[in-house]
Formats: structure tokens, C-alpha cells, sequence
């Protein structure tokens, strides 16, 4: 962030940033408009540049007319070439002593810390998210970095001595070492692409493991940036390896019986498929799987309405509701429900939506065809089984009609409803009404995921709220979000039941470790 201005970026931070932030954002957009648009992106495999006989494009959610760049559709021979490669690199890169690792990773953190702004104005442009969206992406894949270089420091590098065995006539020493595993798998999502490799990327590196990633092919070039950044570190060849491509290429990385372990973060169709194939050899691998959410926001009769109005705002309608993070269903007692909407509607009728590049617009589009038909369907659905306060329509007005714009929609079903169940990953809120803040969380905890979840009310309510709620984040009387926000040091990132599978979170003491296996050993003398 720029140098001397005090301004610290986070999630919550980000809605109130210098002016000098704004203009070297507007910079590095014009910039990478004239001169990183349409270009061919090879991958990176054994520390060099490999093609491929077909390719595909990315362009823009903001105008299908923008061509992001051409990348390779990478094969199934790719992926086993990338994995060779990583299986060579590992046994110097294990026995590259920690403390070199972490001054490595700490270069490599300084380099997208640098490039921050080129960096996210072309995430900007390839997700359809906004500038503080796409600048708190990268700016957190770099915080992320330091934590867990900060964590093995911490550690000492997860090497402690034990006790000797009481042995009368020896010297029986003991210790406990984490060792890495070998070559490590990562799949990033479309939403994140930056901060859902790196983040991954990092602990698994500075744990000595080498690395094979892919990210969505809908955001391919984010993914070339990171492994430029990484690359430009000075990682030895064949630690960092990058692919490029659709589920064939990931199903490729998942299934390769050199891959040692796995983090994948996407839908939980896709994760449970993901976890499943990590059992099926001739031993378990680890596999760390975040998946999605159906997050919930309990408003209890006590609350203040105009904060849990703007936090479910931000929430739900933030990156175009594209957040597994995003808040989906709100749960309010009845006597404040009519309020409550009534202010969520206008709030939402507030909200610029355009191009996000920008800094006029706040929600930018969804991310391409699929999901614009997703949100007309369900709009639809929702008009029959119960009513659209606000929103439900495609924004189809002059440059809006090249790129996939809808409005931001405040809805009512029956909470028996399916739409209350199924995660959508849209610009779309249900509001129902409850009895009682217990009714909400019960409702709220009926779901099989338990990613995030929030809740607006007095103390005594929030520490019930705590005691109840099913979730591996939350947050409470939160205005800059309702259910989103996490950011490194400050609040880890996980979830519970099908929304992950360790239990660990992202940028918490617990995430690195499992990137790492115990030895113990004992020497007698």
C-alpha cells in the first residue's frame, strides 16, 4: 500500500482507502489495457516455458470483446511432465535448509507486494471484480506468504527436542521432527485465483514440499502472474510448476499417482470427488479440501437494523455474491423483518453496478454465460414459489449487454424451499422471517455446510450465537460484513461439516502443520 499513508488494506479496511491508492490502480489498469491484453501464456514446467497443439482464450465477464490472453489447454502428458519435474526438484528443495526457504518465500511475498497494482488490475479485469476487491486479493496472497513464514519461524521449524528415555546405562535421545511430504497438488477456484494458489502455495513450499498448480481456466492469467512472481524469487526449477486448463487437466493432477497431496478449493460436488480419489491408492494421501457455503445471518429483534443492513449488503452482494463467504439467507425476527427489508432493499438499490474497473461501480458482473443463466432461472423459480423485492433481472443497458451484469436481488421463499438449501454463488439474498433467534440458528445450523455465518443482536444474544451456531467462521455486529471478511492475523478462514475437511483454517496456527508429517526419532548413544 503506498508508502508512509498509515493505510493498513484488509477486508474491512478497504472501504475507505487513500486517494493515492485510486490513482496508481487507474495507472496500472491503463497500462496493462495497452500492453498485457491478448498475449499467448505458455506453462511453466521443470523451469521452462512448455505450448501445447490447442489452446483457449479468456476474456473478460465485464466485455465479452476484451481478450484477456490464449493460454494452453494442457494435457494429461503436461500434467506427468509437471509432476516429474517436482518429483526431481523435491530432494533438493527438502534439504534446502528452512530458513533459506522462508527468505525465498519472503522475496517472492515483496515481489506481489511490489506488483500489487498491475497485478490486480488484471485480476480487475479477468474476474469482474472491484479494485479494492482485486487489490485486498493480492495484497492478502502476499500477508498470507508472511504468515506462515512468520509460523515455521515461530516453530523453529517443527523440530523439538523430547526428554530422554530414563535409561540407567545409555543415552537415549528423542526428538520430533515434520518433514514434508514430496510433491504437492493445488486447484484454485475462478473467485480467487490469486490468493486461493498462493495461499496454498505458500505453507506448502516453506514446508519443503514442491508444487504443481493449476487455477480456472476462466482466470488462467492470474495464475501466470503468481508463478511469475514465485519464479522471480528465485525458487530452483521444478519447485514451482504451472498448468494451464479445464477439468480434464485437474482431474489429470488430481488422479497422478506421483502427487503426494492435494488442496483444492471449489464446489463440494467437486471436493468430495477430489477427496474420494485421494484414498484410492495404495495409501491415503492428505487432502485439503475447502469447499462451499450456504451462509447464514441471524438478525435478532434487539439488533441494530442499519448495521446488519449494510453488513448483509456488503456481504451478500460483494464480488457479485461469488464468495463461498457470501451471505445467502438471512433469518430475522419477525416483529423487525418488514424493517429490516425494507432497508436492505434500498441499500441494495444504491449499489452502482458496471464496470468494476471503474471506481464508480461497486458489483461488477458474474463470472460468465453459466452463471448468468443460473441467476435468470432462479429469479424465475423465486417469482413463483414466493416474490423478488428488488433485482431479478439481467442489466442489459449499452456496454452492460457484452459482458454478464445482473442486478443485486433481495428475495422471500418458503423456508421449506430448495433455494434456501442450494448454494447459488449469485448477487441474491433470501429473507425469511422467525419466531425467535433460536428458530434462526436452528434453521441457520440445517444446512450441510458450515462455512461462515453471522449475527446482529445484544451481547448476551451473540455469546448464545457462539455457543450454537455451526460454523467455522463468524462474525457479529459486523458492518463490514455480515458473513465475509477474514483476513490473515486477523481472522482464520475454514469451515466445518461440507464446507471443508480438516477443520484447519486458512492464515491460522493450525494450516501449516498439515502441509508436514511427523518423525519421530530416537538416537541411543
Amino acid at each position: 500500500m503506498p508508502a508512509g499513508s498509515g493505510f493498513k488494506l484488509t477486508y474491512s479496511t478497504m472501504f475507505n482507502p487513500p486517494p493515492e491508492l485510486h490513482a496508481r490502480f487507474d495507472a496500472a489498469l491503463a497500462s496493462f489495457r495497452r500492453d498485457g491484453m491478448g498475449r499467448d501464456h505458455a506453462q511453466w514446467i521443470g523451469g521452462m516455458s512448455v505450448g501445447g497443439a490447442r489452446h483457449f482464450e479468456v476474456r473478460s465477464p465485464i466485455d465479452q470483446d476484451w481478450l484477456i490472453g490464449r493460454f494452453v489447454e494442457g494435457s494429461a502428458q503436461d500434467v506427468d511432465r509437471a509432476v516429474q519435474a517436482a518429483q526431481a526438484a523435491y530432494p533438493g528443495w527438502s534439504a534446502t535448509p528452512w530458513r533459506e526457504r522462508v527468505a525465498l518465500l519472503r522475496r517472492a511475498a515483496r515481489l506481489i507486494e511490489e506488483r500489487v497494482y498491475a497485478i490486480s488490475a488484471a485480476v480487475a479485469l479477468e474476474v469482474g471484480k472491484n479494485r479494492m476487491e482485486s487489490i485486498g486479493e493480492v495484497q492478502e496472497t502476499a500477508d498470507l506468504i508472511d504468515w506462515y513464514c512468520d509460523q515455521m519461524e515461530a516453530h523453529d521449524g517443527f523440530d523439538r527436542a523430547l526428554p530422554d528415555d530414563p535409561l540407567p546405562q545409555f543415552r537415549s535421545h528423542n526428538r520430533t521432527v515434520l518433514r514434508p511430504y514430496g510433491v504437492w497438488a493445488v486447484i484454485a477456484p475462478f473467485n480467487f485465483p490469486f490468493a486461493l494458489a498462493g495461499g496454498p502455495l505458500g505453507p506448502a513450499l516453506v514446508a519443503g514440499n514442491t508444487a504443481v498448480f493449476k487455477v480456472s481456466p476462466e482466470t488462467s492469467l492470474s495464475g501466470r502472474l503468481l508463478l511469475d512472481a514465485l519464479h522471480d524469487a528465485g525458487l530452483p526449477a521444478g519447485v514451482i510448476n504451472f498448468v494451464t486448463g479445464g477439468d480434464a487437466t485437474g482431474r489429470a493432477l488430481v488422479e497422478h499417482p506421483g502427487v503426494a497431496g492435494i488442496t483444492f478449493t471449489g464446489s463440494q460436488a467437486v471436493g468430495m470427488q477430489v477427496l474420494r480419489q485421494s484414498v484410492q491408492g495404495p495409501f491415503p494421501r492428505p487432502c485439503i479440501v475447502e469447499m462451499g457455503g450456504k451462509n447464514a445471518t441471524i438478525v435478532s429483534r434487539r439488533a441494530d437494523l442499519e448495521r446488519a443492513a449494510l453488513g448483509i449488503v456488503r456481504s451478500a452482494f460483494g464480488l457479485s455474491g461469488q464468495k463461498c463467504s457470501a451471505c445467502s439467507r438471512v433469518y430475522v425476527e419477525q416483529p423487525v423483518a418488514d424493517d429490516l427489508r425494507a432497508r436492505l432493499v434500498r441499500l441494495a438499490g444504491e449499489l452502482s453496478v458496471g464496470d468494476p474497473t471503474q471506481q464508480a461501480h461497486w458489483m461488477g458482473p458474474v463470472i460468465g454465460r453459466a452463471a448468468y443463466e443460473r441467476y435468470a432461472g432462479l429469479a424465475e423459480h423465486l417469482r413463483q414459489v414466493g416474490r423478488i423485492d428488488t433485482g431479478g433481472r439481467w442489466l442489459t443497458e449499452g456496454a452492460l449487454a457484452r459482458g454478464f451484469f445482473v442486478a443485486p436481488t433481495v428475495a422471500q421463499a418458503p423456508l421449506d424451499d430448495r433455494a434456501w438449501v442450494d448454494e447459488h454463488f449469485l448477487p441474491l439474498v433470501l429473507v425469511g422471517e422467525v419466531a425467535s433467534v433460536a428458530e434462526g440458528i436452528s434453521r441457520a445450523n440445517a444446512s450441510d455446510y458450515g462455512l461462515t455465518a453471522g449475527f446482529y443482536g445484544t451481547p448476551d444474544e451473540v455469546a448464545y450465537f457462539h455457543r450454537h451456531i455451526e460454523a467455522g467462521v463468524t462474525y457479529a455486529n459486523r458492518p463490514q460484513g455480515a458473513t465475509t471478511g477474514a483476513w490473515p492475523g486477523y481472522q482464520p478462514f475454514g469451515g466445518w461439516k461440507g464446507s471443508g475437511s480438516t477443520g484447519k483454517a486458512i492464515g491460522s496456527f493450525y494450516y501449516l502443520p498439515q502441509y508436514l508429517r511427523e518423525q519421530s526419532r530416537t538416537v541411543v548413544e
